[in-house]
């Protein structure tokens, strides 16, 4: 069960990169949850796909699985940073507020930047068959170490985007965009 952890954590390190920019630009509560469960969804499911899809399959998709994902996350950083300087240049000296934060982190957002940050999640499932972990207690350890570190990446990011007021939607695309870029360099 200690390894399993473990490896949670491991894995679960990208989510907690990544809440920490969601965070920064300011979410509501309801976001927040969305994107707790969102990540852990995606964290306790990819294991799972992982046992399923087999061994041959994943090692033809390791690679390529990382970049898909670094890819995502930096174009939805990429996008981010478009959004936050058009918004700046019709409203400058305006801080972007917890409600302009929420509407930026709409489900599908959510969506595509949970499934880019468990693409090495298949690579676990692989681990885990090959030492006969019980599936259930493998996917219900990953969501939860996911939910876990997802919210405490997205409190430690609202802190942050209280000390960067104004640029905090430019801090969080910035912080996506570098964890995406750290995932395709192998750093998480």
């Amino acid at each position: 069960m200690f390894a399993i952890a473990l490896l949670a954590v491991a894995v679960g390190l990208s989510n907690f990169a990544a809440a920490i920019g969601i965070g920064v630009s300011g979410v509501s509560r309801r976001t927040r949850v969305r994107v707790a469960v969102v990540f852990g969804v995606f964290e306790a499911g990819m294991p799972v796909a992982g046992l399923v899809l087999g061994h041959s399959l994943a090692a033809g998709l390791g690679q390529a699985a990382r970049w898909l994902g670094a890819a995502a996350l930096v174009i939805v950083g990429a996008a981010g940073l478009r959004q936050a300087w058009r918004s700046r240049r019709r409203e400058p000296g305006l801080r972007s507020g917890v409600g302009e934060g929420a509407r930026s982190w709409r489900t599908g957002r959510v969506l595509v930047s949970g499934l880019a940050l468990s693409g090495d999640n298949l690579a676990a499932g692989f681990v885990l068959g090959a030492y006969h972990t019980p599936l259930v207690v493998a996917a219900v350890v990953f969501g939860l170490v996911s939910v876990a570190m997802s919210l405490a990446g997205l409190e430690l990011g609202a802190r942050v985007g209280i000390v960067t007021g104004d640029r905090s939607e430019l801090v969080a695309s910035a912080m996506l965009i570098a964890v995406g870029v750290a995932i395709a360099a192998g750093a998480f």
